[in-house]
């Protein structure tokens, strides 16, 4: 297996199990499993039934404290869409815009600029946003 297709599969099943845990999950979910439909019909079912497993897996050991078990799924997770791409490598591109879709984008900050002049016995107060301040 070549590098590029190794590390497209440990993004997958990283991307995978942090979404699993999120709100994004039924999205996640849904996506993987189309991506399975595609290219394994018949195993489409058996893989939402473990995605629905691995949730709950993952769900109970941070409930539980367990740091290590996010890992552990990363990696059995990598491990199953690295085998699907070395069975189906066409799927590549479908599962590179799959992880695009899903992972969760920075908020756009919009950024603010500020000028002032100021003369004589001028006072200028400028904020970003809040500003408290009391003149005595």
């Amino acid at each position: 297996m070549d590098p590029e297709m190794a590390a497209l599969a440990s993004t997958a099943g990283t991307t995978l199990v942090t979404l699993l845990a999120t709100d994004a999950w039924q999205r996640t979910r849904d996506g993987f499993a189309s991506l399975w439909r595609r290219v394994q019909p018949e195993r489409a079912e058996a893989v939402v039934a473990e995605l629905d497993a691995t949730r709950s897996d993952l769900l109970a050991a941070e409930a539980g404290g367990d740091a290590d078990s996010r890992a552990e799924l990363s990696a059995e997770w990598q491990g199953r869409v690295r085998r699907l791409l070395v069975a189906h490598p066409e799927e590549r591109e479908a599962l590179r815009t799959l992880i695009d879709e899903l992972a969760p984008h920075p908020p756009v900050v919009p950024s603010v600029t500020q000028h002032a002049t100021a003369s004589g016995h001028a006072r200028v107060y400028q904020a970003g946003r809040d500003q408290n301040f009391s003149q005595q």
